[in-house]
Formats: C-alpha cells, structure tokens, sequence
C-alpha cells in the first residue's frame, strides 16, 4: 500500500512514509507539539520514534500527505491486542495537517488510509489522543465520526536504563 489515492484530483498523495520522510515528520511534530500541553518538542526523540514506527511496519503505520512533493500531513497507528475485543486494536497518534494547508479533506484522508490499513491488519477499533484543549482537532474528529468514550488517558514514566 504505497499510494493510496489523489485526493479531490488535486495533486495531493497520500501514501506510505519512507525513512527518507523523516525531516519532514519531525517539522509536523514540531508543530504538533506547539499545541500540545503533555509534550515537549525533542528533535532527536521524535527521530527516534519515528524510527522505530518505520521499522515496525507490520504493527505500525504512518502515513503522509504529500502535496507538489512537499509532506503537509501526517498520521500514525500502532497496533495492541484488545481483551475487550478480543483481537488486534490500534490507537492513532501523532494526526496533523500543516495549519496552511486545512480545511482541503487532508484530514479526513490521512484517517481514511489509516483505516485501510488497519483492516487490512483485522483491527476492529481505532481510538486516538488529542489534547483536550484543542478544540479545532475536537470539532475536526466529531465531525468525522470520532465519539467520546468514558476512558481518559493516564501516563507514568520510567527511565530507558529500567525497560
């Protein structure tokens, strides 16, 4: 699944990302992590991430937006097992479009393909996370079929040397 489709027969891609795309993800993650509250931008951790997401490309995905050659979207899902489903799950990370470039079905593109591959993969349900502040992103999700769950999301960290 390398291209997905043209979207509105303008000259945006969405396909695939390659390692080659990585300064280009890191720049949208940097935009990403401007109006994020839980998140610091670090230029040599979201490389890393990145990395290791494209190296595991049967339990992860990313995919870009591309537009005269240039990234201006991305999307990432990563892949557990539900005990509530009983099967393969993904949640959906790292969602943006550069600001210059919404409100063209970018968006709603990037989660399209995203769906794609993941019942490709027999995932049966997508959750994502977005801060819960930015209302843009709320509206955005509402309005393609995204709904509010009961859950909230808890985090605990622990150093590299203890994994």
């Amino acid at each position: 699944m390398n291209v997905i489709k043209k979207i509105n027969s303008s000259d945006v891609i969405v396909r695939r990302a390659f390692a080659s795309d990585i300064d280009s993800l890191v720049r949208l993650l940097e935009e990403l992590f401007s109006v994020e509250e839980d998140f610091i931008f670090d230029e040599q951790k979201q490389r890393e991430g990145l990395l290791l997401i494209l190296e595991a490309q049967d339990q992860c995905c990313v995919m870009v937006a591309e537009l005269n050659k240039k990234i201006v979207g991305m999307c990432s899902v990563q892949t557990f097992i539900s005990t509530a489903e009983g099967c393969p799950a993904g949640v959906i990370e790292d969602m943006i479009v550069s600001k210059r470039h919404r409100g063209k079905g970018i968006g709603k593109s990037l989660l399209e393909s995203i769906k794609e591959w993941s019942k490709e993969k027999g995932i049966v349900r997508l959750q994502l996370l977005t801060d819960k502040n930015n209302t843009a992103a709320l509206e955005f999700y509402k309005k393609t079929g995204w709904v509010n769950t009961q859950l909230i999301c808890l985090r605990k960290f622990f150093s590299k040397n203890l994994l």
